[in-house]
């Protein structure tokens, strides 16, 4: 008999996060639930990614993911975007990662490819071909739910395939594989002092 598994889909959002659950046994998937958190109303950015963290949480408590399939921020011009699209998806990494969920990530193009065939497919496209493959009988009005179901069903499609994507088991393996972006300790402290005198200036 083969084990079920879930996986939940999160595609980042400072506006809107969208989440989407699949169920797994063997190589048949079924839908579960499609989701979002909308945050247009709050305007203080850090109350976002506290709502971020705490719905991410609540969704990990409630259905017990076995894996988290996440869209990675794609490369835009507006850089006050980009960066708080990356701490959007680092707040519901962290999430996962405190629970100890394994997350990997996948490019947009790549979610969109293992999709429709087509890596620059639309969200109309996306969601459409999920509303078919998953036999969904409505989409929502937001799409970016469907984003989010498209990168757990991105996930499925991708296993047993080598390098899917980066993929995270804990924060030891988020660091080994980050080591980059990383700061030894020396190099912390130096940083430290000079902001704080860029401060007392």
């Amino acid at each position: 008999m083969s084990k079920e598994r879930i996986i939940l889909g999160i595609d980042p959002g400072t506006t809107i996060m969208g989440f989407g659950l699949i169920k797994v046994v063997g190589k048949t998937m079924t839908f579960l639930q499609l989701n979002e958190l909308d945050l247009k109303k709050y305007d203080d950015h850090y109350l976002k990614l506290k709502l971020i963290f705490e719905r991410t949480i609540e969704l990990i408590e409630t259905h017990h993911p076995d894996e988290i399939a996440i869209e990675a921020p794609f490369f835009g011009k507006n850089v006050q975007s980009m960066l708080k699209l990356g701490r959007a998806q680092g707040v519901a990494m962290a999430a996962g990662l405190s629970r100890e969920v394994p997350i990997t990530e996948y490019s947009p193009k790549k979610i969109k490819m293992a999709i429709t065939g087509n890596g620059n497919a639309s969200k109309e496209q996306v969601a459409k071909m999920l509303q078919s493959v998953l036999g969904l009988k409505t989409l929502p009005k937001n799409l970016d739910s469907t984003d989010g179901l498209a990168a757990a069903v991105c996930h499925f499609y991708n296993e047993g395939r080598v390098k899917v994507g980066k993929n995270y088991t804990g924060w030891a393996s988020f660091v080994k594989q980050n080591e980059s972006r990383v700061k030894s300790p020396t190099a912390k402290k130096t940083t430290i002092k000079s902001g704080v005198k860029q401060i007392k200036k």
